[in-house]
């Protein structure tokens, strides 16, 4: 195989080099922060665009976010174009959505998620007029976990076990002990208002049934700040935060896949890609699934707490079947973000995280971007994706041959709930399975959020920040902490602010 020379770790100005790998939104996260504390930084990037799973398809006409749809915190994207002396809203049009979500019961019922709290109150009052004042009590708790988890511990290291004694005497009050669904369950009763007070988990990866009732502050986070969508799709944000790195003089390549992190004295020395070519760094930080970097870049000799048999028995997150497609007329009835539920809860989840095996029956998230951002779709179209939760592949399922029976049959809940004969208007369509999660985006098992987030695999107990094995290797993005979600990728970048030295300080040594 080729090796090129090995890029120097310093640039011709003496600044130290920090390679980043992933260009999803850690990683463009990490890149901007390291740049604004003195490094000149190098994102290298597996496939031909950035985003990660914040990738975007473009098919017939047709523009697919391929990952995250729903941005919360924006705040954390306004400090990132604040750091580069510019403002997001000048280059990103973000539009506030609302309702967040329109969520469709298997009884008929719907209930639309909003940041009116009257409206919502009104809401809840449809359902079950008598769990009201334990709806009121429930967000007051979300509002007391929001600032203790998010704001207090949220961009903390959690890189000694003193960290996680510190939150214990929160996580216990608070009542982090119990699962989110349990907790949802001591305020209402309906089982309704239970589902719509505990789902937001499943989109970090997590359980309702076993993940900490922490995760009770995401409704508050999104009565704060709102639910948001940026003009021209989720890859929006991805472009701007590249334009950041790249005007400060950073570089973002494409096609560059990283196939080993350089070790020397137990340190991370840069990086070698599939090409042969080698990269000295003087900090490399991976945005890669965190099980993955410790499993497959990085020697198994040179691992003391990540150890393959460690990893192989963590728990992992469900995985996604997510299907795109575009058809040939308009669903105005349709909100942009929509829920739609099968006839179990618990059931269903014991199949896909506990059983993994394909259930008879499914619960959806319906997508539809042109409710927000008609452009997204030729003249007269609507464009869409559906996510179906599944197990990931220690299931064992073949997804070469289950991946269009499996679509058939979204398609047959789609038509029978949300969609009636959308099929006849068809125009585009493309697929995502648990293999593509593992074969395009190197997630351990196809796992779609990399380490399930149970207390256990949370903060101190998740991949730290800071590499414990290996010096000078850091980690952002779902797989490390805190965890999964948009925000949560954010901040686990900013962490990086209280462990990464800044590069002066890396120079003088």
């Amino acid at each position: 195989m080729l090796t090129c020379a090995p890029r120097s770790e310093t640039d011709t100005g003496g600044r130290p080099r920090a390679v980043v790998i992933g260009s999803g939104f850690g990683g463009l996260a990490a890149a901007v922060r390291l740049q604004a504390r003195g490094y000149r930084v190098t994102v290298l990037e597996k496939l031909d665009g950035p985003g990660g799973r914040a990738y975007v398809f473009r098919q017939d006409g047709f523009i697919f976010d391929a990952g995250p749809t729903v941005i919360t915190a924006p705040f954390l994207f306004e400090e990132l174009w604040s750091l580069c002396g510019r403002r997001m809203a000048d280059d990103v049009d973000l539009r506030a959505v609302s309702p967040f979500y329109r969520i469709h019961f298997d009884d008929g019922s719907t209930f639309d998620c909003s940041g009116d709290p009257d409206a919502v109150r009104a809401e809840v009052a449809k359902l079950s007029p008598s769990d009201v004042a334990g709806y009121e009590r429930f967000m007051a708790a979300a509002a007391a976990l929001y600032r203790v988890a998010f704001e207090e511990f949220g961009h903390a290291p959690f890189s000694s076990w003193r960290d996680m004694a510190r939150i214990a005497p929160d996580l216990v009050r608070l009542e982090g002990y119990r699962t989110i669904y349990g907790f949802a369950a001591k305020h209402v009763r309906d089982q309704r208002l239970r589902f719509v007070l505990s789902f937001h988990p499943l989109f970090l990866g997590g359980n309702p049934f076993s993940v900490s009732s922490i995760y009770g502050l995401i409704p508050h986070l999104e009565r704060q700040g709102g639910v948001h969508y940026p003009m021209g799709g989720v890859g929006r944000l991805a472009l701007g935060l590249v334009d950041l790195i790249e005007g400060q003089g950073g570089a973002v390549r494409y096609n560059a896949e990283v196939a080993e992190i350089v070790v020397r004295d137990d340190a991370a020395t840069g990086v070698r890609l599939a090409s042969g070519e080698a990269i000295q760094a003087a900090v490399v930080v991976s945005n890669a699934d965190s099980a993955w970097t410790y499993r497959n870049l990085l020697p198994a000799a040179r691992r003391r707490r990540w150890t393959d048999r460690r990893l192989e028995r963590s728990r992992y997150s469900m995985s996604l079947f997510v299907w795109y497609f575009g058809v040939r007329r308009r669903y105005p009835r349709v909100h942009h973000h929509n829920i739609v539920l099968g006839p179990r809860y618990r059931g269903l989840l014991d199949d896909i995280f506990h059983r993994k095996t394909l259930a008879p029956d499914m619960s959806l998230y319906l997508h539809r971007p042109t409710a927000t951002d008609p452009s997204l779709a030729p003249p007269g179209c609507d464009a869409f994706y559906v996510l179906s939760p599944v197990p990931h592949l220690d299931s064992g399922i073949d997804w070469s041959r289950e991946a269009e029976p499996y679509r058939r049959r979204v398609a047959r809940r789609l038509h029978e709930t949300v969609l009636p004969d959308f099929e006849d208007s068809l125009v585009t369509s493309r697929l995502m399975t648990p293999q593509d999660f593992q074969d395009r985006l190197n997630s351990l098992k196809g796992a779609a959020f990399g380490l399930e987030p149970v207390l256990w695999q949370s903060a101190w107990f998740r991949p730290h920040n800071k590499s414990e094995d290996i010096d000078r290797l850091y980690l952002v993005g779902a797989g490390t902490h805190p965890g999964a979600g948009v925000p949560g990728v954010l901040s686990s970048a900013k962490v990086l602010d209280r462990v990464v030295p800044n590069a002066a300080a890396l120079a003088r040594a």
